[in-house]
């Protein structure tokens, strides 16, 4: 199933707030995890990652340290900050509120009143 570009874009931020609770991440780990949580349906690019990666760190939302694997790779890591944890809080209140109301509309077209019923 191909996801719309849309519907990534507003999922991106509380994707990768969420998937740094679970503790600090490289790139393409977190690249990796999308592609794992979403059951390969969201395949993400560096091109996509990297400018958000950017702009939650200048928001102070996360922030990152420069490691070295033990094969002497340097990799940047990415953590949240507990700013980051109170914007994903928040972000998870309006996710779920467009949730709700989607399964409210869903639910409704699947069991649509009676013809009687919507015309009074």
């Amino acid at each position: 199933m191909r996801i719309d570009k849309d519907l990534v874009a507003a999922s991106a931020t509380p994707l990768v707030l969420g998937i740094l609770t679970g503790g600090e991440l490289h790139g393409y780990a977190i690249i990796k995890r999308v592609n794992e949580i979403s059951g390969g349906n969201m395949e993400w690019s560096d091109g996509m990652l990297y400018p958000l990666l950017h702009r939650l760190e200048r928001l102070d939302l996360l922030r990152a340290a420069w490691t070295t694997s033990e094969s002497g790779r340097r990799r940047k890591h990415y953590f949240i900050t507990e700013a980051g944890r109170a914007a994903l809080a928040e972000r998870q209140g309006q996710w779920e509120v467009v949730a709700d109301a989607l399964r409210q509309i869903w639910n409704a077209a699947q069991h649509p009143l009676p013809a009687t019923t919507r015309n009074a």
